[in-house]
């Protein structure tokens, strides 16, 4: 070890006092690669050009620091909480992963379900999913894959989302939203283990794609895509790349897309001027079997489908809430939880046996079937700010959350260990 290796490690033994191991030049080097490689990224929100409110990074300002800084302050967000210190279950949980958050991260003070930072890159919001022993997320410029057992993102691609979507896992491929706009809608297809792009899929936008879309594609539990293609609903068979049935639409352009556990109900959602209304579709009779209408003012999206109903969203200015339709039917809808403010998403996600709802209030998990609440966690606040803990990707016990503190400048995934109550709502 030179003199200069000496001092850096000098330096990160008194801002960390008495580590769990030795921290050499190499753990500094890698920390600060994967820190660097975070480009500058600007917020917006709902009804501005490019991502919506849901997906846009909160990550106000990033830099790229010299070695020495950049790892004081990894270490100081490590131990202090006021300095720099979650659609079906085949698209968000299919073999998720089993291990628990890792006991040793640090903790997250006052976060729910013993909440612990297990990553520190910054996430788009809504964009956290899990599948076969990985977790699955949107950074900035990039499609990552995580292990959830260290927080280390082990493969990542160049992707920007056009559109407000997740990543959608089918098999060993993730799928995302490439181009959406105009008159034609581009997939791309990711190794699962790799990342390295193995197909892509053009669907047309007949009429033109929604203007408010938020959950435009997701996976039925026949394996197949659906996607919200303008006036039309195309099911893509991602074995062979092709459209091979488009689903027409009476009321508008499809702003987001669900399809039942069964397999035999696809619910497509379209933003009316002062309405949201949900069409529901059988498919195997390919008819219409109802159309429903939620009078209330702001823009809806982000459906999931549970054995119980429809789940989806209702947003206005910077505020966003969930919402659970019995059987489809939003006459009947009701708001599921405080939602989210100050431009925070409250999207909700099913996994685990649960759908759980987050945002900057409380972190909930749901009974799929019902849409009552079985148990509940406040989130914190730092020095009167509000935290974010959302996109929920949870299986075996475990849950994942994107975790969010502006006033911190900390972000990153938080692993936690949700009460037995969230695993007892059947799914």
């Amino acid at each position: 070890m030179n003199t200069e290796e000496r001092q850096l490690s000098d330096l990160l033994h008194r801002v960390t006092p008495e580590p769990p191991r030795g921290v050499t030049v190499e753990d500094v080097a890698r920390r600060v690669a994967d820190q660097a490689r975070q480009p500058r990224v600007r917020r917006t929100f709902r009804g501005s050009p490019g991502w919506g409110r849901a997906w846009a990074p909160v990550l106000a300002a990033a830099s790229v620091f010299v070695v020495a800084g950049a790892s004081a302050g990894l270490a100081l967000l490590a131990t202090s909480h006021h300095t720099p210190s979650p659609a079906t279950a085949v698209t968000t949980s299919s073999s998720s992963p089993p291990q628990t958050p890792a006991s040793t991260s640090p903790a997250i003070p006052g976060g729910p379900w013993g909440a612990h930072l297990i990553a520190h890159q910054a996430l788009t919001q809504g964009s956290l999913v899990s599948a076969d022993h990985s977790l699955y997320a949107i950074g900035a410029g990039a499609l990552d894959r995580i292990d959830p057992a260290s927080g280390a993102i082990v493969r990542t691609t160049p992707y920007r989302s056009p559109v407000t979507n997740p990543p959608v896992v089918v098999g060993n491929t993730v799928w995302v939203v490439w181009a959406y706009n105009g008159g034609n809608i581009v997939l791309h297809g990711y190794d699962a283990q790799t990342l390295a792009q193995v197909a892509s899929v053009s669907a047309p936008a007949v009429g033109g794609v929604s203007s408010t879309a938020q959950g435009v594609l997701t996976a039925g539990p026949d394996g197949r895509l659906y996607l919200a293609a303008g006036d039309h609903v195309a099911v893509v068979d991602p074995a062979t790349g092709q459209v091979v049935r488009q689903i027409p639409l009476t009321a508008g352009p499809a702003s987001s897309v669900a399809v039942s556990p069964d397999g035999h109900t696809l619910y497509a959602g379209v933003q009316l001027s002062s309405s949201f209304e949900l069409a529901a579709f059988d498919l195997s009779a390919g008819t219409e079997s109802g159309l429903f209408r939620m009078n209330a003012a702001g823009v809806g999206g982000n459906l999931v489908a549970t054995p119980g109903g429809v789940w989806g969203t209702l947003g206005t200015g910077m505020a966003e809430w969930a919402w659970f339709a019995q059987d489809g039917n939003l006459s009947r809808a009701f708001r599921v939880g405080p939602g989210a403010s100050g431009g925070f998403a409250s999207i909700p996600t099913l996994g685990g046996g649960a759908v759980w709802i987050g945002g900057s209030h409380t972190l909930a998990c749901a009974d799929p079937n019902t849409g009552r609440i079985l148990d509940s966690a406040t989130i914190p606040t730092d020095q009167g700010a509000a935290e974010y803990f959302g996109s929920v990707a949870a299986a075996s016990g475990a849950a994942y959350a994107d975790y969010q503190n502006q006033a911190a400048q900390q972000y990153g995934v938080a692993g936690m260990s949700p009460p037995a109550a969230c695993s007892g709502g059947g799914s």
